[in-house]
């Protein structure tokens, strides 16, 4: 059993920016560099083993020959999250995404919860996160084509550090200067609600998908965009915060000045993404190498690694199921 650091796949959309090659060190050829997709197995863009034995396969390649590596909470034996970069130069569209009942039976995917945690923010950057008014289909489709929208949005100022929830139904959208790591459900299924009349490099508008959005959507009025602040524990060399909880994945901020104990047990994997610094991970089991790690590199842990240590300098999400 062994430690996987990933390669990522990487996205062009064309809201994105240059931040993550320049800043975070991806070596992916496109422009924009809107996405990089760290610990995925979707078919849209899967991650790839960048050290030991596995290298050069993809992660859903090991993951299939080794479903014991996801855990045993994981059912279905495929990974169940998608773990992302995302470079906001310009806005994103706004969006929603449906649930796992409409999901699986339209789209034959999952559904799309997610959360965001704000690595930084221009200033003055904000998000749309649901509705200031409880609105209906016919006041969302005026909306739309009188292009008054924004109007019942509900926009939310952004800053460093932030975390939003974002339940599959609630309407939202990235705005411009925001570069956020984002942690969903495996899924790429978005249902674009308005898109700015933008036009895409092939000189067309960008499809929405209005029809199937509002069968989806929660039409209330939104309720609070940001997770209330949680107890942050110190500890020698560390300290942790608790960032979301859901039913399909947890998320914690560690800060490590010296070193960092955890236990990858069973019951699931555990994935490590590097916001800033650097560090190493070793296990207790002396024959299986440190594995180095620095800003912008995610890791991937197999459940039943066991005992952990990261030793360094370093800012980084802990992430399971």
């Amino acid at each position: 059993m062994e430690i996987f650091r990933l390669q990522p796949a990487g996205k062009d959309y064309l809201w994105g920016g240059v931040r993550l090659r320049e800043e975070y060190g991806k070596k992916i050829d496109i422009t924009p560099l809107a996405e990089t997709w760290e610990c995925s197995v979707h078919p849209d863009g899967s991650s790839m083993i960048a050290n030991g034995s596995f290298r050069g396969e993809t992660l859903a390649e090991v993951l299939e020959q080794h479903p014991e590596y996801l855990g045993t909470k994981v059912n279905g034996g495929e990974l169940p999250i998608l773990v992302k970069f995302i470079d906001a130069k310009r806005d994103l569209s706004v969006q929603v995404h449906p649930d796992d009942e409409y999901a699986r039976e339209h789209e034959h995917q999952n559904g799309k919860t997610e959360m965001w945690y704000v690595i930084d923010a221009e200033d003055g950057a904000n998000l749309i996160y649901g509705f200031r008014h409880r609105v209906t289909e016919q006041i969302l489709r005026n909306a739309v084509e009188t292009g008054t929208l924004e109007k019942q949005l509900q926009k939310v100022p952004v800053h460093r550090g932030d975390v939003f929830y974002v339940p599959a139904g609630t309407v939202h959208g990235i705005g411009a200067g925001i570069l956020i790591a984002e942690i969903q459900e495996s899924s790429n299924v978005t249902y674009r609600v308005y898109d700015y009349n933008r036009i895409d490099k092939s000189g067309k508008r960008r499809e929405l998908h209005f029809d199937k959005a509002v069968q989806v959507m929660d039409m209330k009025v939104a309720s609070e965009a940001k997770q209330k602040p949680r107890m942050i524990k110190h500890y020698p060399g560390c300290s942790r915060e608790l960032l979301s909880r859901c039913k399909y994945f947890e998320t914690e901020r560690i800060q490590v000045t010296k070193g960092f104990s955890f236990s990858v047990k069973e019951e699931s994997f555990q994935v490590l993404m590097c916001l800033d610094g650097y560090g190493q991970i070793e296990t207790m089991d002396a024959d299986r190498k440190p594995v180095r790690f620095c800003k912008g590199e995610t890791l991937f842990l197999p459940a039943g690694l066991g005992r952990c240590l990261v030793i360094g300098d370093c800012t980084a999400l802990k992430i399971r199921c």
